[in-house]
């Protein structure tokens, strides 16, 4: 498809970014040591100021917490730690005020086992609600052991079979034992999603992010997986479990619904190896969901069968992710959801650089710059805006609360090799990878408990110890603070939208282990109106400077020293203007980024017209 023929499709929904909130460890209002949502309601001025459109609340509903809420366990109640209804009800109104909108989290793979539905299909065969779960009887081995009915594993350490004696089957659960899969074969469950979609958009929700949403289609034979080491079954979560033969049925009706509404949405979809299967979801008039979250970039630096085990990637290895996936979406009518962090991940700055605390400033302003410039919806995590690390070295497995790690932990123990050796490793990575990393409380001030619950009060999770110095009380106040910088980048994207939001993308410097590079250049034969339904309560706002013909440069030094790069080699010798420097002033950066050879400074990131 030609550049222009794709500028055409134009939404409100890819001129948007995204500001996500884990609530248990946004802000405190009660002094309970948990974050909740009349907390959030009250910073909602702290996040429009950021320059964000739209703010995604991750899973507040009733849940036992085994997963923090991603075990549901009413899709209608939120859980009393974190308020009610009608908290949301304020939270929706706050953002709509502010010109905002809301985007809640849709988990539908599966339900905790607390909920109504599981405890009556567990209860017997013959129950209503039997077939609403993935039940399966034993099988059994040469010597009459019995076993799951395959060797499918869970993403929490074991089988992803669970026995139940009442019934004498097996249900399955890719997560935890308390959370069981739904069965969306059965009509009922895909109309009780339905429901539960439009009960939070007719309360004014604009949108939802789906968790795991392309796990709901599963190959119904159930066969096993043709490997002998289980840590390779990952490799087959594409044939059997995700990606499944109705996937993208299901995900029409879900898109139906989603364009009664004009709702925003993005899926998280782990194991998408084949372009072919995101574009199906994607693509522009397929109707079904408007983005997906890509999984390759932030599974760079693990081993080579585990999270959890230790490894290594190259500069050139992260380009070249962005590099294809930015070319294909673009030509293809597609559209990235574009992010470092989010509630899964580890902190950007530990992963992506290895900038010592003098460079931690500057550095997570280079990695705003080189994903916000490309092409696709910006997502910033809570924390991100302030340059947030990930957990102290020092922390030993009693300060982790990720069900992921400790599962791991008691898995290794369980293998009877744990030694010292093996326990100092395990240790390190997850303080490199543990989802905890982005769990710690957000940082408000350098007042006890950061500022996040009240003097005296024991958070749920431990806080950082860097709070005092990396805080938003001060970085608010600073004009040159990593918050006041997303900002900055944030509006650049706007005023020039047709180049950084419809531009197409092009690499440059591409063998580079040292530079990350790119170009932005619109080609459409002229701007056209976003299209807006009666129900989108407020436009983007943005002063848009004509852009058509021009290009745009981005160059980031990805390394912790001085360097020349060579822009005339790269063809690049004229600058027309030097549009943002993370050093500062743009006018004093100039004089360096001119000529043919540029002059970069640690971690320099800079943005031009050329």
């Amino acid at each position: 498809m030609a550049p222009s023929e794709n500028a055409n499709h134009r939404a409100w929904w890819k001129e948007c970014s995204v500001y996500q909130i884990w609530p248990a460890s946004f802000k405190d209002s009660n002094n309970d040591g948990i974050g909740d949502i009349p907390g959030i309601v009250s910073e909602l001025d702290y996040i429009k100021n950021l320059g964000v459109d739209i703010v995604w609340l991750c899973p507040s509903y009733k849940s036992p917490q085994i997963d923090m809420g991603y075990d549901i366990a009413d899709y209608y109640s939120i859980a009393p730690e974190y308020g009610t209804v009608a908290d949301v009800d304020k939270l929706i109104e706050g953002c709509h005020k502010r010109g905002m909108k809301l985007l809640m989290d849709l988990v539908v793979n599966h339900t905790s086992d607390q909920h109504e539905w599981f405890k009556q299909s567990r209860s017997s065969k013959d129950n209503e609600y039997r077939n609403w779960y993935i039940w399966k009887p034993a099988k059994y081995d040469e010597q009459g052991n019995r076993q799951p009915p395959n060797n499918w594993v869970s993403h929490f350490q074991g089988s992803a079979w669970q026995y139940d004696e009442k019934t004498d089957e097996y249900y399955l659960h890719l997560y935890a034992t308390e959370q069981p899969d739904l069965n969306w074969e059965h009509p009922p469950v895909r109309k009780a999603v339905h429901d539960i979609m439009r009960f939070w958009l007719d309360k004014g929700a604009d949108g939802f992010r789906m968790d795991v949403i392309n796990f709901i289609s599963k190959d119904q034979r159930f066969l096993d997986a043709p490997v002998k080491d289980p840590r390779q079954i990952w490799q087959w979560a594409d044939k059997w479990y995700a990606n499944g033969p109705r996937l993208h049925e299901y995900l029409q009706d879900l898109g139906k619904i989603l364009k009664q509404y004009d709702a925003f949405s993005v899926g998280e979809m782990p194991f998408v190896k084949d372009e072919s299967e995101v574009l199906q979801a994607v693509q522009f008039d397929r109707n079904e969901i408007n983005m997906i979250f890509n999984f390759e970039h932030v599974d760079i630096d693990h081993g080579q069968y585990d999270k959890f085990e230790p490894g290594s990637w190259k500069l050139t290895d992260l380009k070249n992710f962005f590099e294809r996936w930015q070319t294909f979406m673009y030509n293809n009518d597609g559209w990235n959801a574009l992010y470092w962090e989010n509630h899964d991940q580890p902190r950007s700055i530990d992963r992506y650089t290895n900038a010592k605390e003098e460079y931690r400033l500057i550095a997570s302003k280079m990695l705003a710059v080189a994903l916000t410039m490309q092409a696709g919806t910006p997502f910033i995590y809570q924390g991100q805006e302030l340059g947030m690390r990930n957990v102290p070295p020092s922390w030993g497995i009693e300060e982790y609360k990720d069900i992921d790690c400790l599962n791991h932990w008691h898995g290794m123990i369980k293998q009877k090799q744990f030694d010292t050796k093996a326990q100092e490793i395990a240790l390190q990575e997850y303080q490199k990878k543990s989802r905890d990393n982005a769990r710690t409380p957000v940082q408000w001030s350098a007042a006890e408990n950061a500022g996040f619950t009240g003097p005296g009060v024991k958070p749920w999770m431990s806080i950082n110890t860097d709070y005092v110095r990396i805080n938003a009380e001060a970085e608010v106040k600073d004009p040159n603070s990593t918050y006041h910088f997303w900002a900055a980048v944030l509006g650049l994207r706007k005023e020039y939208l047709d180049i950084f939001v419809y531009g197409d993308y092009k690499a440059v410097d591409g063998a580079s282990e040292e530079v990350y590079a790119y170009t932005r250049q619109y080609n459409g034969s002229g701007r056209t109106s976003v299209s807006h339904s009666s129900n989108l309560l407020n436009k983007i706002e943005t002063r848009v400077k004509s852009s058509e013909g021009q290009k745009a440069l981005v160059v980031c030094n990805w390394t912790e020293k001085d360097l020349k790069w060579d822009a005339a080699g790269n063809g690049f010798a004229k600058v027309k203007e030097v549009l943002l420097d993370n050093y500062g002033s743009a006018k004093e950066a100039a004089p360096r980024i001119s000529g043919d050879q540029w002059s970069l400074k640690p971690y320099e990131a800079v943005v031009v017209l050329v």
